[in-house]
């Protein structure tokens, strides 16, 4: 039996910073990562920056650019706090304490700017800053003694007092998480692990779309444990499509920053056309990220063609090799120089800004269950994220909820401990051919970017659901039948996510923000 004081599921910038956190205060803690890398995760692919302060900038001006972005639904505390104390983590954490290398001048950080930012306050390790921040935290980690690391290991289900327990005198108290069942990729072990504290850091949700920015097997895991665990969720129909991934047969989920944009690339479309002022006649190219999304939707409608052009050909101010070194590397590997050919590109599922609703601590509705980054809800985002504001979300709550488990966490008793039982596998266990899965989760896929993408309907969204909850009971079947492997948990939880995604879309009869309702 393995045991600690807290238990993180997922190692992006939120629960590795939590998981830093924990242990230097004392804490033991197992982070656990789907991959046997322990780098890949959403956050390692960030390229355009994370905020810090910029010249001029203040508290009050981040806050007013974040609830512009979020079409003024977001949570004002959170907002506030973040916008307070969140830009200065970021400098004597990241740039003092660990030392990544964000790019300078004689003068000091040199500071980028984004979509509705305004003012330039983006610190960037050129365009992977990401990978570099990842890298700094995961050597960090690794320091911590009191950090246990379980990489390739599948979290399952969400271990509760009153759905596991088989002492039945425990099912009449306030339910609790006690733990995680989490799969050994490799040996197909099913192993129980018990913390005080558990925290879901588990990631986004973009892989449920045919088209996206996020790594394979973002299926919104944790969201979907949650749900099983009758976990509160909110704002899940506020999906954000990044405007600029790449175009072409050889590239896959390449992202195009919006930095690139930022520093003066244009959209143009197949006739030449700078089109963004008919679609964000004041911010253009620089509009909020649902807006751009939507006009490369509808000049893509129009012109009957598969994608627009980004125009980086007029920057003049950097050298985008330089400036740009892995966006210049992706496009050259395809035949395209950025410095004077146009970048095709498609706007892709790239962000949730909903998920398991928290706290200002990360406390979920479940005693003892906690969510930090893309799969909780803190309410920042609101409607629509502002550019380059998710690092610093996950890094600066990441950090909170870690201090809010070390304050108020309780011990677990041996007795509730021993009255869960380990993992049962299903007496007929199926073999199963894994075209099938992949076929699944193509119709999943296809019926969330069809129905509930970028712009939506009423018809469209009855339709999805209807279709995905007759696709739900054959998947649930299947799983309750089959081996488990990774690919059949990420199929089950694919399924729970885009009903929860449409529901709360069908939900929602007003269009604002990333739910943009047509008709």
């Amino acid at each position: 039996m393995m045991r600690f004081d807290a238990l993180v599921i997922g190692g992006g910038i939120a629960g590795i910073s939590a998981a830093i956190r924990l242990a230097r205060k004392g804490a033991d803690v197992c982070l656990v990562s789907k991959s046997a890398d322990p780098l890949e995760c959403n956050s390692r692919y960030a390229q355009g920056g994370i905020v810090a302060r910029g010249e001029g900038d203040t508290p009050e001006l981040l806050k007013h650019d974040i609830l512009e972005a979020g079409d003024g639904i977001n949570c004002i505390e959170a907002v506030e706090t973040l916008a307070a104390e969140g830009p200065d983590l970021v400098l004597d954490f990241l740039a003092r304490e660990l030392e990544v290398p964000f790019i300078r001048d004689e003068s000091g950080y040199m500071l980028t700017r984004e979509a509705a930012h305004s003012v330039r306050r983006i610190l960037h390790v050129h365009d992977y800053t990401g990978r570099s921040i990842m890298e700094h935290l995961a050597g960090a980690a690794e320091a911590e003694e009191r950090i246990s690391r379980l990489t390739n290991y599948t979290a399952i289900d969400i271990i509760t007092s009153t759905h596991h327990s088989v002492d039945y005198q425990v099912r009449y108290k306030p339910s609790r998480a006690l733990g995680m069942y989490l799969l050994n990729n490799e040996s197909g072990e099913v192993l129980p692990v018990f913390a005080s504290a558990v925290v879901l850091a588990t990631g986004g949700l973009g892989d449920i779309y045919q088209h996206t920015s996020n790594p394979r097997g973002a299926v919104g895991d944790g969201m979907a444990m949650a749900y099983r665990a009758n976990v509160e969720i909110i704002n899940a129909e506020f999906v954000q499509f990044h405007p600029t991934t790449l175009f072409h047969r050889d590239s896959d989920r390449f992202l195009i920053s919006e930095s690139v944009r930022g520093e003066g690339a244009k959209l143009l479309n197949r006739e030449g056309e700078y089109f963004m002022s008919r679609y964000a006649p004041r911010l253009k190219d620089l509009a909020p990220r649902d807006e751009v999304a939507r006009g490369i939707y509808r000049q893509i409608e129009k012109d009957k063609a598969g994608y627009v052009y980004l125009d980086a050909r007029g920057i003049r101010d950097h050298d985008l090799k330089e400036r740009f070194p892995s966006i210049f590397a992706a496009c050259a590997a395809v035949n395209i120089d950025i410095r004077k050919d146009l970048i095709p590109v498609v706007p892709a599922a790239h962000y949730s800004c909903g998920g398991i609703k928290v706290d200002l601590e990360g406390r979920t509705s479940l005693e003892g269950l906690y969510a930090v980054g893309e799969t909780a809800c803190t309410g920042v985002h609101g409607a629509n994220r502002l550019a380059s504001v998710s690092l610093l979300e996950g890094l600066y709550y990441g950090v909170r909820t870690a201090d809010a488990i070390l304050c108020c966490s309780s011990d677990l008793a041996d007795r509730l401990i021993r009255s869960i039982p380990p993992w049962v596998s299903p007496p007929g266990e199926t073999s199963f051919d894994p075209v099938l899965i992949r076929s699944d989760l193509n119709q999943i896929q296809s019926t969330m970017w069809n129905y509930v993408g970028i712009i939506r309907t009423r018809k469209r969204l009855s339709r999805a659901f209807a279709d995905l909850n007759y696709l739900n009971h054959r998947i649930e079947r299947f799983y309750r039948s089959a081996t488990l492997r990774r690919d059949v948990v990420e199929l089950r939880n694919a399924i729970i996510s885009a009903l929860v995604v449409t529901r709360s879309a069908l939900n929602n009869g007003q269009s604002i923000g990333c739910h943009y309702l047509q008709g």
